[in-house]
């Protein structure tokens, strides 16, 4: 398939709502890998990562989640079933939930499988190990936090102090996000030099008030809540507003014309992020 070049918009270098005094340098690029590939190879893992990277992508979302004994990995659901072989290897009495392996049993997992042969025994990922992808190759990651429900602020902290450790002395930090203000606000205690965004599914009562509270630089958002006024109004903040799941040219064009600041795709192989 052609991957689809989109241009940008004539509003892009200086997005609604902003001006060159208030506005903080930002230092993403425009189009994020969604889980490494989005759809072309096994969601967060490392197998993903290097698919997004052959299709031009140098920035990458993951998800990542507690194991028991405190190590980030990167999983989307509080279950292994979707993503695992976790019953056949644990066993069928064990809990699904991957929050409650210590990581010698979830490295045992493999991640690859459920979604195609090619990827077969590939394993699940920690915090570290997809760290030490990205600096290598000059990659930047923006690590949604994603706790077990329960462990919102213990996971951010823990995210936190990892980035922190792994990422120092690096010229551009990962950018956090999550749903969970709880979560936010464990890594902003642990790392608050990380810039920090906010994911929003709904534009739920308070939404502006927790960001501000929080410190965040930017708001996540569904790709359909934003409108001019949405964008004129993060960016009167002075956030940065960027979208998810965004796989579809009309989407990306609507949201380019709006003056949106991040994409994130699961179509590595139609939207060229060149």
């Amino acid at each position: 398939m052609t991957m689809q070049a989109i241009p940008p918009s004539p509003t892009s270098s200086l997005p609604l709502g902003s001006n060159a005094m208030n506005f903080p340098p930002w230092p993403y690029p425009l189009w994020i890998a969604h889980r490494g590939a989005g759809r072309l190879a096994p969601e967060n893992t490392l197998a993903a990562f290097r698919r997004g990277a052959e299709h031009g992508y140098r920035m990458f979302e993951c998800d990542v989640k507690l194991a028991r004994d405190g190590v980030p990995f990167l999983m989307h659901d509080a279950s292994l079933a979707r993503t695992t072989n976790a019953a056949k290897v644990l066993g069928p009495q064990a809990s699904p939930t991957g929050g409650d392996h210590g990581w010698e049993q979830l490295a045992r997992l493999d991640a690859g499988s459920w979604h195609s042969r090619q990827y077969a025994g590939e394993p699940l990922p920690t915090l570290e190990n997809i760290t030490r992808f990205c600096l290598a190759n000059d990659y930047l990651l923006n690590i949604e936090i994603k706790p077990t429900p329960g462990q919102e602020e213990a996971t951010g902290r823990a995210v936190g102090g990892h980035a922190a450790r792994l990422w120092q002395g690096q010229a551009v930090p990962p950018l956090f996000s999550s749903f969970q203000p709880e979560a936010l606000a464990g890594a902003q205690a642990t790392a608050p030099d990380i810039p920090r965004a906010l994911l929003l599914d709904t534009l739920h009562e308070g939404w502006f008030d927790t960001a501000r509270q929080l410190g965040c630089v930017a708001i996540v958002c569904n790709h359909a809540l934003w409108d001019a006024a949405l964008v004129r109004r993060v960016h009167g903040q002075g956030w940065r507003a960027l979208s998810y799941t965004v796989n579809d040219e009309w989407a990306a064009q609507r949201l380019i014309h709006l003056g949106t600041d991040g994409i994130i795709t699961d179509r590595v192989d139609f939207f060229s992020p060149a």
